[in-house]
């Protein structure tokens, strides 16, 4: 595939003019400007005059599978709300991929997200990282190569589930902070003692003895002290994510990024400096006391810390226009004074979500080698007005605006297209009784005769039924003549026809429908 002719936003240079994006077997060949891109041979060519090529949409905070949309009790997955630390459970076990809500992020050129647990416990649970190469079970649309993610968090959600809602710890931030600790604490002792059974298992083989007790809560923490496994931390206060830095320094973990964080910006230095990243929303504030002090400019100031900002959704629409997001980030930063540029605004939703889930090396951003993870847009892409025309995953349209996604949700039966029509117009009337020739019904109630069965002749070979109203299957034949063989129905024809053959029994139909049994 070859698109020419495009404005080329790479995300990690400047913005191409007349330029074109190669990719062959789902990798990016080649990005410059369309007089120095070659075509491949065989290669499907795509006039892009007056349309922008980006990367990939990444949403690095989703629920989307787990909490699916339309929601119901059936599908409702996202949180393990049962103890504080549920560190064993994965998303990956509850994501449902005919989630119809992923074929729409598709449309707003989404090509990876990383699912997480809701912000219910202290720690929720391993996150899912998911390609919108979209499969059968979540296996199949697990990225390849990624990285386990660990959800925690703190603040107000699991004082209020447990201390309010169930009376039991943590009921405090106390209580939050002690519960992080000792799960920790836990997970060193069961890591070391796993080290020294390996050890003497090595040494002494013959005395070493069986194995310890698995334990899969433990083993995702001793995973996440290994460096194995990337924490994402729910935070919102700019105190709390300094106390969740201690507790990780304590512990012997990384936090990868804080979520929502909608206080990151007080605290921009010390998170650049660490190297932890911020995912937060564009303009959501004020909904509860503890997001009461965020603020639109929150990204662009982390960005200008030198540190990394990323635009995400927690929510089965705004995945849906991550790219506004993005551009309504950068215009507020802008207005403030903070000189944010097109290309910073689109690695918040591109090559820093990706860093976030430790697979920037494979996405992101339009480099040769890299996934061929492409949107081709009408419109700006920071733009309101901004809407996707393609989307490739691997170099799989995933999503044409002419045709919708590629590989519609089971739950939605039927053409898109279709069924929007249908909608509008209303469906279609049943045929009327007039039309199907049954206005001589027979009312069992005033005529007996209209209960008794029709006079088969069972020893026939050959039964012809004449004047009723057959159905076909697909149709409706009015006046119908139905022939009956030997068990077979040898046909139906349209009007009364001529004298039955000899042998057949025959059955006045008239005001009866037939039907297929």
């Amino acid at each position: 595939m070859v698109v020419r002719h495009a404005t080329v936003m790479p995300a990690t240079g400047p913005t191409i003019e007349d330029g074109a994006v190669a990719f062959v077997d789902g990798k990016i060949a080649a990005v410059g400007r369309n007089a120095d891109v070659a075509t491949p041979p065989g290669a499907e060519e795509v006039d892009g005059t007056g349309l922008y090529v980006t990367p990939g949409i990444i949403d690095a905070h989703s629920h989307l599978g787990v909490y699916a949309s339309p929601s119901s009790f059936s599908n409702n997955d996202g949180n393990e709300a049962t103890a504080p630390v549920t560190a064993e459970v994965s998303a990956q076990h509850a994501f449902w991929p005919q989630d119809p809500g992923l074929r729409r992020a598709a449309a707003g050129g989404i090509t990876s997200l990383l699912v997480l647990p809701g912000s219910a416990n202290l720690v929720g649970g391993r996150g899912y990282p998911a390609k919108l190469h979209f499969g059968r079970s979540a296996a199949e649309m697990r990225f390849p190569g990624a990285r386990d993610v660990l959800k925690m968090a703190c603040g107000e959600n699991p004082r209020r589930v447990y201390g309010e809602g169930k009376k039991t710890a943590p009921a405090t931030r106390m209580g939050n902070v002690a519960g992080y600790r000792q799960a920790f604490a836990q997970a060193r002792e069961y890591m070391n003692k796993w080290d020294d059974w390996r050890k003497k298992k090595d040494k002494k083989p013959d005395e070493v003895g069986p194995e310890p007790l698995r334990d899969l809560k433990l083993e995702t923490l001793a995973e996440v002290l290994r460096g194995n496994i990337l924490v994402q931390n729910h935070c919102y206060r700019a105190d709390e994510m300094a106390v969740m830095l201690e507790v990780a320094d304590e512990a012997g973990y990384q936090i990868r990024a804080f979520h929502h964080a909608l206080e990151a910006y007080k605290l921009r230095d010390r998170l650049a400096e660490k190297n932890v990243g911020v995912a937060t929303w564009a303009d959501w504030w004020g909904f509860k006391l503890e997001a009461w002090d965020g603020i639109p400019e929150n990204a662009a100031l982390i960005s200008q810390a030198g540190g990394k900002a990323v635009i995400h959704s927690d929510s089965e629409y705004g995945i849906q226009r991550l790219n506004q997001e993005a551009g309504k980030a950068m215009w507020r930063a802008r207005e403030s004074g903070i000189l944010i540029t097109e290309e910073e605004a689109l690695r918040w939703v591109t090559l820093n979500p990706a860093w976030m889930m430790g697979v920037e090396d494979v996405t992101g951003s339009l480099e040769p080698g890299k996934m061929a993870d492409v949107v081709l847009w009408k419109g700006h892409p920071l733009s309101v007005y901004a809407r996707a025309q393609r989307v490739w995953a691997d170099g799989v349209v995933t999503y044409d605006a002419a045709t919708g996604p590629v590989d519609p949700s089971d739950f939605e039966v039927g053409d898109s297209a279709a069924n929007a029509a249908r909608l509008v117009a209303g469906p279609a009337p049943a045929p009327s009784l007039e039309e199907l020739g049954l206005t001589a019904r027979c009312d069992v109630t005033k005529d007996r005769a209209c209960a008794e069965p029709l006079p088969l002749a069972k020893e026939a070979a050959c039964t012809v039924f004449q004047g009723v109203t057959a159905f076909t299957g697909t149709e409706w034949v009015k006046d119908a003549t139905v022939v009956v063989r030997d068990g077979r129905v040898g046909g139906v024809q349209r009007g009364v026809a001529g004298a039955p053959a000899a042998g057949c029994a025959v059955v006045e139909g008239k005001g009866r429908l037939l039907t297929p049994g």
